[in-house]
């Protein structure tokens, strides 16, 4: 395909709802930190707080980085911000299934994979399509 100057509507929608998905994710882990991992069962202690608040942060700044995308113009950009959230949510999902190999089968992981392979696909095809 050839390089475009504007985001069709579609790509615009895909990032917006990506980084509004990511800045609720972003909220509650920084203000309830153990309510995402006790949904597979993590329990965790106010001492093991850091790790949801180092995660709350990286998905403050995808969240920030989505949206933006969602203004941008310059297929390089888009290219280089679709691969980045297609690897950032593929890696994600490998690491959820060796985390089920290890632990054990949770329905919600199950469904944060299948998620995480859908988001990744959806933004290797934005990526693609930017493709000069």
């Amino acid at each position: 395909m050839t390089n475009r100057t504007v985001p069709p509507r579609a790509e615009r929608a895909i990032f917006i709802v990506h980084g509004a998905v990511t800045l609720a994710a972003a909220v509650a882990l920084a203000v309830f930190p153990a309510a995402i991992p006790a949904t597979v069962g993590i329990t965790m202690d106010p001492s093991d707080y850091l790790l949801s608040y180092f995660l709350a942060a990286a998905e403050l700044g995808v969240g920030v980085l989505s949206i933006g995308a969602a203004r941008l113009a310059d297929p390089a950009a888009i290219r280089l911000i679709a691969a980045a959230f297609a690897v950032f949510h593929g890696a994600t999902a490998v690491l959820e299934v060796l985390y089920l190999a290890t632990a054990g089968v949770s329905v919600v992981l199950v469904a944060n994979v299948v998620v995480r392979l859908v988001a990744a696909a959806v933004f290797a095809v934005v990526w693609r399509s930017r493709r000069s």
